[in-house]
């Protein structure tokens, strides 16, 4: 009583908390902080100190605590059994007119109820409207997030990167057509967009948002082969990234807008290894009839190459003037990306893209897609009326 006297008598607003609250006798605890009221302080808080009350028991305390004074009634919720927003919610329904909150629900042990959490259950659940700027929830997560250096985990509600992420079909068909269905509030409300993951429970309508977000609009056929694509990269367990989504898309619809190819892969292999002459067969149909042909070469991607040109030299000689591999992303898993730029020897030359997460498999679409491309290229320049007449 002493000290709550002492600092008030100092000009101090005084809040007074009761350690332990939820596990002290209740009569004890009630008479208690009605002597510090009468000492003065200006508000009273029930902390559940270790996280061991429930929202019934939160209620029982606050109604009782009111019963016995007549100032403010705050709560202050641990997380240690994952009910300190529950406990935080059920104490102000029960009358207490504050709680306690951290950003991120960060604190001592498994923390204190989540301001962000706290304030849209609020207003979502119970009309009790606060202050907050809620369309700032989330770059203030962020932020604390940053300063502190303790990760959010990603299912975090409101603020986890995948609160507002759809994956499975029926969800992203569902959210696309009526957010509602599988969104408790609009995320710009908290300052978020919703966003969908491409994999193997992806959908159709998913990847066609997605794809639409980034300026892509592919053809029934296109996104039909985007999506089997997808969910194959994720059957062995890759997360398919917005870049690697975006690559696929782009190798697919460029690859299907080149009709009729007169070269198509059938089969190719490889080997490659210590002590091993690196060498590559393939399997080729040209206008119909299967070639087969083997080669050497300094690595699997040049031997495979030199195979393909082996080929398809008699249809057209082929000069490889720029090879170039990326990964889009890390890890050993990365999708690899490979840029071809191939001519023959009338000077004509063409570029050719594909992705995927066989190098050398990749390296050898791209390879078939530049020869027709470079074969295509040629037959426009001797008959450009036949070109003219096909984009009419």
């Amino acid at each position: 009583m002493e000290a709550v006297s002492y600092a008030k008598d100092h000009g101090l607003v005084v809040e007074f908390s009761a350690e332990d609250a939820t596990r002290s006798d209740p009569d004890y605890l009630r008479g208690m902080l009605r002597c510090v009221c009468e000492a003065g302080a200006d508000r009273v808080n029930i902390p559940d100190t270790v996280g061991v009350t429930s929202p019934q028991g939160m209620q029982r305390i606050v109604d009782s605590v009111k019963q016995g004074v007549d100032k403010p009634i705050s709560v202050h919720c641990h997380d240690d059994l994952g009910l300190a927003v529950a406990n935080s919610l059920a104490g102000l329904e029960a009358g207490a007119v504050q709680a306690h909150v951290t950003v991120n629900g960060i604190g001592e042990r498994a923390g204190n109820a989540s301001l962000e959490e706290l304030v849209m259950a609020l207003h979502q659940l119970t009309g009790i409207r606060t202050a907050v700027d809620t369309s700032l929830l989330y770059k203030t997560s962020k932020l604390v997030a940053k300063l502190t250096g303790v990760i959010v985990q990603p299912n975090k509600a409101i603020v986890g990167e995948n609160a507002f992420g759809h994956e499975s079909g029926i969800h992203t068909h569902g959210v696309t057509a009526q957010a509602s269905t599988y969104e408790p509030f609009d995320p710009a409300l908290v300052g978020r967009k919703r966003w969908f993951q491409a994999g193997k429970h992806s959908g159709a309508h998913g990847i066609a948002a997605q794809l639409s977000e980034m300026g892509l609009s592919p053809s029934a056929e296109e996104l039909s082969q985007i999506v089997a694509k997808v969910k194959d990269l994720a059957d062995k367990g890759k997360a398919v990234t917005d870049v690697d989504l975006f690559a696929i898309a782009e190798v697919v619809m460029s690859a299907l807008s080149d009709e009729h190819n007169p070269v198509a892969l059938t089969d190719f292999a490889v080997m490659s290894g210590i002590g091993v002459v690196p060498t590559a067969s393939v399997r080729i149909n040209i206008n119909g009839k299967q070639y087969v042909s083997s080669e050497t070469g300094v690595g699997p991607v040049d031997s495979a190459i030199k195979a393909i040109q082996k080929v398809t030299d008699p249809l057209v000689h082929v000069r490889l003037k720029e090879y170039r591999l990326d990964a889009i992303t890390g890890g050993s898993d990365a999708l690899a990306d490979v840029l071809v730029r191939v001519e023959d020897d009338e000077g004509v030359a063409v570029s050719a893209r594909t992705a995927g997460e066989d190098v050398v498999r990749a390296s050898v679409e791209a390879m078939i897609l530049g020869i027709n491309r470079l074969l295509k290229r040629r037959q426009i320049a001797k008959n450009p009326q036949a070109q003219e007449a096909r984009s009419k």
